[in-house]
């Protein structure tokens, strides 16, 4: 019994530092697509460059708040782990539908 909890923290260890090792690469590249937007924000005419300033500001935002339920989530224990990655899992999908409808507007 004591080989099969310890086989049991190892698999959640392995899967927590994937699910964390995921989330760290998707903030590398949402700020790459903020860059982005601020490029083309800065070649923009005028009344476009609100729109563009006032999508990142959103996007930012969003973001901000999916890596905070990240550190959260590194910084947890394992049984808190659970319980605050369904939080960061519905911030992760706001902040993708951010990104998307940012996409699809310019």
């Amino acid at each position: 019994m004591g080989q099969n909890i310890k086989h049991e923290e190892i698999g959640v260890t392995d899967k927590r530092k994937a699910y964390e090792e995921k989330f760290d690469a998707q903030l590398q590249e949402w700020n790459a697509q903020i860059a982005l937007l601020k490029a083309r924000a800065d070649k923009a005419k005028a009344a476009a460059k609100i729109e563009y300033y006032k999508t990142i500001e959103t996007m930012q935002r969003k973001r901000d708040t999916a890596k905070g339920k990240l550190d959260e989530l590194k910084s947890s224990g394992d049984g808190a782990w659970e319980d605050l990655k369904t939080g960061a899992e519905k911030a992760w999908a706001e902040v993708k539908t951010a990104f998307h409808d940012a996409a699809s507007k310019f």
